[in-house]
């Protein structure tokens, strides 16, 4: 059985406290936006949008036992920030549990909080809708949706920039493998 838009919806609807779902909208809304901008499929971008943060109706302890059993922890920096697991998760239910099979929407919901280097643009679509939906409101969201508008590889660089800047600021542990996709973003864009 195939599963329409409205299903994931609903489904965000009813496993998401208000704020989530308020974020998840505001993610599916850029995220077609953008793909209509950029000419990436719509469907496909709304798809990821509204289930990039299904695994998040689980507390940190379940997804953190979730990731051990479905054998998706690849990093030793995934079990020092467990909060980036639930990418993966949600990519590995919608595979298994509604039976997606499109690559690049798991990859891009898989891959929203941390990137990889070699994204796809849905991929750089989703990780940077997640961040500047129209909800966010922080200091220079405006210049990263100004920048998104203007190039999708230059504005996913500027929103990984912003993360790694938070992070650092905040003196928290950036994972590896978002500096590897700053570094794999910069270099393609000076190619």
């Amino acid at each position: 059985m195939a599963y329409s838009l409205e299903h994931f919806r609903l489904l965000a609807a009813e496993k998401f406290e208000f704020k989530r779902f308020q974020h998840t909208i505001g993610v599916e809304v850029l995220a077609r936006e953008l793909a209509k901008k950029y000419g990436i499929d719509g469907e496909a971008a709304a798809l990821a949008a509204l289930t990039h943060d299904l695994a998040k109706a689980f507390s940190r302890q379940e997804q953190l036992e979730k990731a051990k059993k479905w054998d998706l922890i690849y990093y030793p920096g995934d079990l020092q920030t467990p909060q980036v697991l639930h990418g993966r998760l949600a990519a590995y239910i919608l595979k298994k549990e509604y039976k997606i099979d499109n690559q690049d929407i798991l990859n891009a919901v898989a891959n929203h909080t941390l990137g990889r280097p070699g994204m796809s643009p849905l991929e750089m679509l989703i990780y940077s809708a997640d961040l500047t939906e129209p909800g966010r409101d922080f200091p220079g969201v405006d210049k990263l949706r100004e920048k998104l508008y203007h190039d999708l590889k230059e504005g996913t660089l500027a929103c990984v920039e912003h993360i790694l800047n938070y992070l650092q600021e905040k003196n928290k542990m950036v994972h590896p493998l978002t500096i590897l996709t700053y570094e794999d973003l910069k270099k393609n864009i000076k190619k």
